[in-house]
This record gives structure tokens, C-alpha cells and sequence, in this order.
């Protein structure tokens, strides 16, 4: 399947972190760890690992850089308190909105009381499950802001970074890829990327080999909700079953509806993958993904055409979000 032309990709971090006021600084300001993102192309049929590092120059965002992870977190925590302070009807969208934000908030406030902030990950894919929860984590972040510095994520002092693992099919969408690189540096996550190509390399593969090489991470936070596969039966926290590499996950958005994460990320201005501004509604590899039937738009209502989808934030039932998904995350963690 030919990935269609998005209207829109984002091409800077700084697009990322309009919606908290925060503007980009010159790059003679960049820390070393910023935007170094680690490569495990584990896909081949031997199962070999060749990692590499894209320098930041290789991240498309242009002349300027963002301002270090203290300030993203601190403004990021601001914007996310406002929204809680604000006054909707009881029974409203934004209302449950607000329930849901201060649940997942106190997930991530329980996970830093039982770990080192060295010994959290973030399982990261740019989908809007996993942006949600990344600004959920950030702004939890807040109340630990001063030990960011001394207990770092990363390993790099002048600028620390989230530990984060990224895993995309073999044929993954320009547009996510794309959306992952300005994300990460201006949220300032250090990922580790992987692409899987069962049954040579999997998800659980992936994981044995990130575990390995970050032998400090006790605990990963995952997007994962509970319409998702997989998911009926998880909790907030849930060690791996038997088999897995042994770590914790932690669910913090896990009860949030479809409705709930577009209401979220439109309410407070988010940028998201260009691709759910065209019908899509769950991103997989370009093979299997498509517009889901469900908002494309009647043939006299667009004009005779059948190419034209609503954005996927037009959906509203749970049960519709992967009726454009010909498998529904098969490699998924159980």
C-alpha cells in the first residue's frame, strides 16, 4: 500500500511544544544527548543487531533546538493543572477528561514512588495512546523536577533524557517516523529503535535485547488501553507473564475511551501524526493500515469521490477504532 501525501507533517520540535509556550533556543544551546537516538534494525533472518546513532543533525529540526527536559517538564505540568482547574459540566467529554488525567496522574506518581527515575522506560511508538501517556508521565514528572539532574533517566549530566523503546514494523508509514524523530527531541526521550520482522524478531525479542543493553530498567511505561488487544484483563501495574524478560508495565491510560484521548490531545492543543487527520484511526505498517471505513465520507456528500475520509478524532465508539487494521497488533505483548 503507497502511503497517501498527509496535508500536514511536522518538521520541528518546536511544533511540538507550542501548545506549553515554549519557544526554541539556538542550537549552540543543544546538550550532546539531544535527539541521539540508538537504531537495533534486529530485523534480519539471523536475528544480528547493528545499532547506530542519528546525530541530531539528522532529525530535521531545522536551526533551533528546545529548551532542556526541567523546563519542558515544568511547563508541560502547568498546562496540564490548568486544564484541571477548569470548570466543565459533570456530565461532559472533558469532564470524564479530567477524571481520567488525574487517575493516570497518580499512576505515574505511584511508579516514582516504587522507582528510580534510571529504572523507567517508556515504550513509544508517536500513536496517540503513547502521546497521551508521554504527557501524562512528563507532567508527573513535575514534583521531581529538582532530582531530574541528580537521578537522571539518561546517562548524559548537561542534558538528561527519557529512556524510551521504540518498535515499528517492517514497513512503517514516512509520516510516524517522521512524527517519532520531532517528538522525541523536543520531549527529550532517548530512543532505542527496533524494527520487528516476525518470525525473526518480535516483540518479545525486542524487549530481551533492550533489557540487555539497559540492564537498569525495572519498569516500562505502555500505551496500551483496555479495548486494546490484550488489554481486558490488565491493570495499572502487571509484571510480564512467564516467558517475557521480566520487567514491570505500567498502564497508566489503560481506562481511558477513544473519545477520552482525542478530547485530551484537541483540548489542550496537541500535535499528533498527520495521518489521523485522514481517516486513520489505529497506525500500524503501511500493509496492513488503512482509513477507517467508518469516516469515510458518502460519495454525493464529497462529491462523487470515495477517496475522502473525516479525521479519525470524528470516531467515537471504542469497539470501531481498528476497523482499519487488517490484524489488530499480532505481535503484541500478552
Amino acid at each position: 500500500m503507497a502511503e497517501p501525501v498527509a496535508p500536514h507533517q511536522p518538521t520541528c520540535a518546536a511544533d511540538h511544544l507550542r501548545p506549553f509556550g515554549l519557544a526554541a533556543i539556538p542550537t549552540s544551546h543543544r546538550g550532546a544527548a539531544a535527539a541521539a537516538t540508538t537504531e537495533q534494525q534486529n530485523g534480519s533472518a539471523n536475528g544480528s543487531a547493528n545499532g547506530h546513532a542519528i546525530k541530531p543533525t539528522e532529525s530535521k529540526t531545522g536551526d533551533n533546538e528546545v529548551p532542556p527536559l526541567p523546563t519542558v517538564i515544568a511547563r508541560i505540568h502547568a498546562r496540564v493543572q490548568a486544564f484541571l482547574a477548569e470548570t466543565h459540566p459533570p456530565d461532559s467529554i472533558l469532564a470524564s477528561v479530567q477524571q481520567q488525567t488525574r487517575i493516570s496522574l497518580d499512576v505515574v506518581t505511584s511508579a516514582l514512588s516504587k522507582y528510580k527515575l534510571s529504572e523507567l522506560s517508556l515504550s513509544y511508538n508517536g500513536g496517540k495512546d503513547c502521546l497521551v501517556l508521554l504527557i501524562l508521565f512528563l507532567a508527573g514528572l513535575h514534583p521531581y523536577n529538582t532530582h531530574v539532574q541528580n537521578d537522571e533517566p539518561s546517562s548524559t549530566s548537561d542534558n538528561p533524557s527519557i529512556p524510551s523503546i521504540y518498535a515499528l514494523p517492517p514497513d512503517p508509514f514516512a509520516s510516524v517516523e517522521d512524527f517519532v524523530i520531532t517528538s522525541a527531541e523536543a520531549y527529550h526521550l532517548s530512543i532505542t529503535k527496533y524494527t520487528t520482522d516476525p518470525p525473526h524478531t518480535t516483540l518479545r525479542s525486542t524487549f530481551e535485547d533492550y533489557l540487555s543493553r539497559h540492564s537498569s530498567i525495572r519498569a516500562i511505561f505502555v500505551g496500551t488501553r483496555r479495548t486494546d488487544p490484550h488489554g481486558a484483563q490488565l491493570t495499572h501495574f502487571d509484571r510480564t507473564d512467564s516467558g517475557w524478560p521480566d520487567f514491570m508495565r505500567i498502564h497508566p491510560v489503560i481506562d481511558w475511551h477513544y473519545a477520552e484521548i482525542w478530547a485530551f490531545i484537541r483540548h489542550l492543543g496537541l500535535e499528533y501524526c498527520a495521518l489521523y487527520d485522514m481517516g486513520y484511526t489505529s497506525l500500524g505498517g503501511t500493509s496492513d493500515t488503512h482509513p477507517n471505513p467508518k469516516l469515510q465520507v458518502d460519495k454525493a456528500e464529497a462529491g462523487g469521490s470515495d477517496g475522502r475520509y473525516l479525521p479519525a478524532y470524528e470516531l467515537t465508539e471504542d469497539r470501531e477504532e481498528r476497523l482499519g487494521r487488517e490484524s489488530y497488533f499480532k505481535f503484541l505483548m500478552p
